[in-house]
């Protein structure tokens, strides 16, 4: 066999940095074995539809949101968490699209997203020192249940299986139609100016819909509840997606399909030629490696080299521009459109020492990738009562860097990956796990709905605060209006523009 040969398990020769040690191999292997004869979570056909739709943002056409949990948990896999978090992202969607006039790629960190890296093997719990909680896949958050057991990971496929079966159930039986966005819910949104401008948008959008139904468009004869086709107005595409740290389960989880028929090639005689055999990943649409794992050399790179389905990267002030370059002759040697996303997370402070490097660097080796930027990860800290928090106003500024920086260098930035939930407390209110924003949240609300077992993220109020900047973004650039509904948050942000 080549050296260069790949396979689902080529990646085993390899180092995995955030490895799990189970301590019962041989229940691991049953488990493995298991998972392996389970149906696919995903189609190839979805996957290849999605690698079409991201080579719309590579080439500006379209904006991606990649959104949801830093890791989701088996008990939050409920009927009202994950509407309310298809919700969001709807919302801020219809928002991005209000400002941009045009497309939005819906990718949710959702159905997968189990499992964490941690920057140590042991934490102190009280005056314990315990295991690291690794997600829900890997071991338990109480203190005594930290011992990593396989049959997490079968519960973590069947939870992946009840979410994207409920989050398909809902795209098709209306809850995604524009005819009625208010059901996405703003009940909990405090701010009256939010809910203003949000109203203004939902009431522009019925007025196109009236103009279109008087005009004899988008009049369906029967309503999709009564048999009749969706339309694209009632019609949306969504794709999931999770960190593929855990390379067992991912390895478990890979399919040899044909490439489905209808990218089939034919000759110059006009005689078909078979779609190839390739590796997909059906578990998630599409999986990234993270800053903790993207080692060249290391087992993540080789397994991520392999699979066909798109793939972002994770991109934060340790990598060097040319271990960059060379990582994308790694995992998209043949430089297909669509294939890689570069998802930078820097932190406000170091985005301008950073970014510029990568691009150029990207630049000159021609390869083709999606830029998104991360917002969140990089700026962390922890609150005076010891809660891991971020604040909006320096979310806001790397975001704002990266608009900026990328039109500098004649890049654009492609899109933004956010940790955000439209999760509710029991009663009734968005979390507070994040400071700032158009609510104002301060540091001693933070423990009244902290529901976070991970990293803090945007409540459904915040995240709508990112998008109408985004969106205000857009419409300025498209338009050349000079004042907006962000306006507002600009000056809550002491004049802190995306420019």
């Amino acid at each position: 066999m080549s050296e260069n040969a790949w396979n689902p398990g080529s990646w085993r020769s390899k180092h995995a940095a955030q490895d799990v040690v189970y301590p019962d191999r041989e229940k691991l292997d049953k488990v493995l074995a298991k998972i392996r004869t389970l149906p696919p979570l995903v189609s190839p056909s979805e996957i290849e539809r999605l690698r079409t739709q991201l080579a719309q943002v590579q080439h500006n056409r379209a904006f991606l949101l990649h959104a949801g949990d830093c890791a989701e948990s088996f008990d939050a896999c409920t009927h009202e968490n994950i509407s309310n978090k298809i919700g969001l992202i709807l919302s801020f969607s219809l928002i991005v699209i209000w400002g941009a006039r045009m497309p939005v790629v819906r990718i949710g960190r959702i159905a997968g997203q189990y499992a964490k890296p941690r920057s140590s093997p042991t934490e102190k719990v009280g005056d314990r020192v315990v295991t690291s909680f690794r997600g829900d896949n890997v071991n338990g958050l109480d203190p005594d249940d930290r011992t990593p057991d396989p049959n997490r990971m079968l519960s973590a496929y069947f939870h992946s299986t009840a979410t994207l079966n409920h989050v398909r159930s809902l795209l098709t039986s209306g809850f995604a139609s524009l005819h009625h966005p208010k059901d996405w819910s703003l009940t909990h949104v405090r701010s009256p100016a939010l809910r203003e401008e949000f109203g203004r948008i939902t009431e522009g959008l019925s007025d196109a819909l009236e103009f279109t139904r008087t005009i004899g468009l988008g009049k369906d004869s029967v309503s999709y509840e009564q048999g009749g086709g969706r339309g694209a107005l009632g019609e949306v595409d969504f794709y999931t997606s999770h960190e593929g740290l855990m390379l067992d389960f991912e390895e478990a989880m890979t399919r040899e399909f044909a490439i489905p028929s209808s990218l089939a090639s034919y000759t110059s005689d006009g005689t078909r030629t078979p779609p190839p055999r390739v590796h997909y990943n059906t578990s998630a649409h599409f999986l990234w490696v993270g800053d903790r794992t993207r080692q060249l050399d290391g087992a993540h790179i080789e397994y991520f080299r392999g699979i066909r389905n798109p793939i972002g990267v994770k991109v934060g002030p340790s990598m060097d521009a040319d271990e960059l370059v060379r990582l994308l002759e790694i995992v998209n040697p043949n430089r297909e459109d669509g294939k890689v996303t570069i998802i930078t997370r820097y932190g406000a402070g170091k985005v301008e020492a950073c970014l510029p490097g990568h691009i150029k660097a990207v630049q000159v080796s021609g390869h083709p990738v999606i830029w998104i930027s991360d917002p969140m990860h990089g700026n962390t800290l922890t609150s005076s009562t010891g809660l891991k928090t971020r604040n909006f106003g320096t979310i806001i500024s790397e975001l704002t860097s990266a608009i900026r920086i990328h039109s500098e260098c004649g890049s654009r930035l492609g899109g933004v990956s956010l940790e955000f939930t439209g999760e509710l407390a029991d009663d009734g209110f968005s979390v507070t796990e994040c400071l700032g924003g158009s609510m104002k949240l301060s540091e001693d609300q933070l423990p009244l709905r902290y529901q976070s077992f991970c990293d803090p993220r945007l409540n459904f109020e915040q995240s709508l605060d990112v998008a109408f900047l985004i969106s205000d973004h857009f419409k300025k650039e498209r338009t050349g209006a000079k004042t907006s509904y962000g306006d507002v948050l600009y000056s809550e942000l002491g004049g802190r523009k995306l420019a």
